[in-house]
């Protein structure tokens, strides 16, 4: 929703796979559908294959899977929720006004999801227990994850960011793993590295469950992950906005809190008492 309440163009395209299971490929043509929301209907069969890298027979089965006879019927079915003058979080302004209306709107729109507490929770459960707690995040998202683990340290005893790829990313899940780990946070944002999926199949064959915090239900990172929970990445400006993500990343890092709460209030009593100590901060 965008933060007048009305449905987004991706909303409308979202709720056409709510409550379907997809194949992975089916997972990269829905999630196509949503990245191009407002010109999905326009688009045949052809185009969408080459912009999701599916083959175009592919693209038929999705449709099918949907509960259409073929493409022209998903297609028809687009055309009818596609925009026709509804704003897509405000068209008022110049171009940075309507950029961070949008990320408004997105915000909102984390906002009615998280009226299923339920989700938050398990994730806070999950991770909570696992010890060490790896946080997985690459190249866009290598900020958000040194973010979430900065403030983690404070109520977790052992909080592992893996934010380098190659060889030794490996290494370091299958560490963590040995070392006890059983739960690992992924924050996987577009343009998706290969090396983060990768790792998140590395994860799962080291037994780790899998906490994705990523841009979509039908972002690649479901295929690897139990949990999913998606905040949309702001696409307004030459470079993408990330304040839905780092959000909901705090607010996983509250039912962490919420699922340990004393211990929570122990580690964050014994370090106001350290820092005052050392008298870390002016205020």
């Amino acid at each position: 929703m965008n933060e007048g309440g009305v449905a987004t163009a991706p909303d409308r395209v979202l709720d056409l796979f709510h409550g379907i299971r997809l194949t992975p490929t089916q997972r990269r043509i829905a999630h196509c559908l949503v990245q191009h929301a407002a010109a999905a209907a326009y688009l045949s069969a052809a185009e969408v294959a080459e912009l999701a890298g599916v083959s175009q027979p592919s693209v038929t089965r999705f449709a099918v899977a949907l509960g259409h006879d073929g493409y022209p019927a998903l297609r028809r079915r687009l055309r009818e929720i596609a925009p026709t003058g509804v704003p897509d979080g405000g068209s008022a302004g110049n171009e940075l006004q309507r950029a961070v209306r949008a990320e408004m709107g997105n915000l909102d729109r984390l906002a009615g999801e998280l009226g299923d507490r339920e989700r938050i929770a398990e994730a806070g459960r999950l991770l909570a227990a696992s010890r060490p707690l790896p946080v997985l995040g690459l190249r866009a998202a290598a900020p958000l994850a040194a973010y979430f683990a900065y403030f983690a340290a404070k109520v977790h005893p052992d909080v592992r960011v893996l934010d380098d790829g190659g060889s030794l990313l490996t290494d370091r899940l299958e560490q963590a793993a040995a070392a006890g780990a059983t739960t690992l946070l992924a924050l996987v944002l577009p343009r998706y590295p290969r090396e983060t999926l990768d790792a998140l199949r590395e994860a799962r064959d080291a037994g780790l469950t899998v906490v994705a915090i990523t841009d979509s239900p039908v972002s690649p990172a479901a295929e690897y992950a139990e949990l999913v929970l998606p905040a949309a990445v702001g696409t307004g400006l030459v470079f993408d906005l990330h304040t839905a993500p780092m959000t909901l990343a705090m607010v996983v890092l509250q039912a962490i809190c919420d699922a340990t709460p004393a211990e929570t209030q122990a580690r964050l009593e014994a370090f106001e008492s350290s820092a005052a100590r050392r008298q870390l901060f002016l205020g």
